[in-house]
């Protein structure tokens, strides 16, 4: 059957453009699987490069006939753990970028549905076997690829976490009582390669004002800087990804938050919150 035969090709062109997307910022997925919070942090990294470097190793496998079934196989099971891996995301309730295609789209019923549409048609490759290419089976393969990434679409998208609110309390647990009138909490996640590199821009901040940096798993150190570790802390606030800032009061009231993949970002966090009086 021209479909089940086309499928490798469909695929396979899926993952040549998912890797090389991942590969312009691979901190950047890390720092995506860490966000997924299903692996201890310190596994993000390592995680990540396998997971490309399985990508690039089942393209090409699909795309030679005697090597296909397992091209398919490994393309199936990073499918599977992709599936996986949403779908706790989505059982938790998280706002997570899925790092897909190294975009920041968000887990939702849409990328859940486009990855188990990608693990069909890798299972399908595997069961076709080896079968020899024929013009036929580009047009077919490009109506599965349109199949798989149109049906994202028909369900309605997720709202992203904008994280906790001005005037809000931030919900932080074993964090010892602030000593200034305004705190930063820094959230960041071990292998987290944006997070690493923020840590020079989070210590130099301490000069500004009090600075903690806060992880949902332990093994978290840096820039001499306190750590706090609260399990639930992302949750509890709405955080969608880290490095985050929060700057508060004394009495945890939020004065401003967002992003910190930057030092421009972190720079307009800080600004918001210095045009705010501390509580």
């Amino acid at each position: 059957m021209i479909v089940a035969e086309s499928a490798h090709l469909a695929v396979a062109a899926v993952l040549l453009v998912a890797a090389p997307a991942k590969l312009r910022d691979v901190p950047g997925f890390a720092a995506s699987v860490a966000g997924y919070r299903v692996l201890p942090g310190r596994l993000s990294l390592p995680v990540a490069v396998a997971a490309l470097a399985a990508e690039v190793v089942a393209a090409g496998l699909l795309l030679v006939p005697g090597a296909r079934q397992w091209g398919a196989v490994v393309a199936a099971l990073l499918f599977a753990a992709f599936l996986v891996a949403m779908v706790a995301v989505l059982r938790r309730g998280m706002s997570v970028a899925c790092g897909c295609f190294g975009g920041r789209d968000l887990v939702g019923p849409g990328t859940l549905a486009r990855t188990g549409l990608l693990l069909a048609l890798a299972v399908t490759a595997g069961l076709a076997g080896p079968v020899a290419f024929a013009p036929a089976q580009v047009p077919v393969a490009a109506v599965l690829l349109g199949l798989a990434f149109l049906t994202p679409r028909l369900f309605r998208r997720r709202r992203p976490s904008s994280g906790p609110r001005p005037g809000s309390r931030f919900a932080l647990s074993g964090a010892p009582e602030p000593a200034g009138d305004r705190v930063l909490y820094a959230l960041v996640s071990p292998g987290c390669g944006l997070c690493g590199a923020m840590l020079p821009e989070f210590a130099a901040t301490a000069a500004r004002m009090e600075v903690v940096l806060v992880s949902a798993v332990d093994g978290y150190g840096g820039a001499g800087l306190p750590v706090v570790v609260d399990p639930d802390v992302f949750d509890r606030n709405d955080i969608p990804w880290p490095p985050y800032a929060v700057v508060t009061g004394r009495d945890r009231t939020v004065l401003a938050g967002g992003g910190a993949a930057g030092p421009a970002e972190l720079e307009r966090v800080l600004a918001r919150a210095e045009r705010v009086a501390p509580t």
